[in-house]
């Protein structure tokens, strides 16, 4: 599972921000083949080329060869589940984005009658979905685009809204627009990881540059273990790391969890 920051299009015209991204439809077949199951497009970028390059967006997305979860046709349709089953265990994952850039976020964010991405923002409606999910799940998965970029800790906002999915019935609980990693654990019987950093991106500092695969074992909704497999970003790209230079920096990421109030 990954983040993807981008519109599928070659059409639009860029959303007045400072930064914009737009991919090719090809882009899902290069993910399938890199062996990615489900995408989250519930992002500050997913629609950065504006109507049509939503358009070009969700017409990819109905013909993806993988998962594309956390934009749709409504709100219902984004907040739509990923489903599959693996050894007998139903998984479901679902994707919202708490980060919408201000006056874009009634623009972008799906409702009753307007595509866009699921807007974590309106909280009752994704614990709705994660009830839902809840209900004819064995796991529930929940990737949040969310907190303040630069940071190592989560904040307040981060932390209720975590509280808040588990009680609706998330399992795991998975995040990232930080551009840097922070701290992952236990909460109650759930797993949350704040945030995963950058993967395939540049990076403009040793903060930006650490990164890493997340691994869970999970059966129904108990997270059996869980590892992180250290990496850092040369050239845009994840290199994995070994060594005495891997164990500094599952030291560093352990570390991370101080701030979080969750548990090893």
């Amino acid at each position: 599972m990954v983040n993807l920051e981008t519109a599928l299009t070659d059409r639009g015209r860029p959303e007045s921000k400072r930064f914009t991204f737009r991919a090719p439809s090809s882009a899902l077949v290069a993910l399938s083949g890199a062996g990615i199951d489900v995408a989250s497009m519930a992002n500050n970028h997913g629609l950065d080329y504006g109507a049509e390059g939503l358009s070009d967006t969700l017409a990819a997305r109905r013909e993806a060869p993988l998962g594309v979860v956390g934009i749709g046709a409504t709100a219902a349709d984004a907040l739509a589940p990923f489903r599959t089953t693996i050894n007998g265990w139903r998984i479901s994952v679902i994707a919202a984005t708490d980060v919408l850039d201000g006056p874009l976020e009634a623009r972008w964010a799906a409702t009753g009658s307007q595509p866009g991405v699921a807007s974590a923002k309106r909280s009752a409606d994704l614990e709705a979905a994660v009830s839902a999910a809840r209900a004819e799940s064995d796991t529930v998965v929940v990737v949040l685009h969310w907190g303040v970029e630069g940071a190592s800790c989560p904040t307040e906002r981060q932390r209720d809204l975590a509280r808040a999915l588990t009680t609706a019935g998330a399992d795991v609980i998975v995040g990232s627009h930080a551009h840097r990693l922070q701290g992952a654990g236990r909460l109650g019987g759930a797993f949350v990881a704040y945030g995963l950093g950058n993967f395939a991106f540049s990076a403009s500092s040793p903060g930006a540059a650490a990164t890493g695969v997340l691994r869970l074992s999970v059966a129904g909704r108990r997270v059996v273990s869980y590892e992180w497999v250290p990496a850092h970003i040369v050239g845009a790209a994840p290199q994995p790391l070994q060594g005495d230079s891997a164990a500094r920096a599952l030291s560093a990421w352990h570390g991370l969890r101080t701030c979080t109030g969750l548990d090893p």
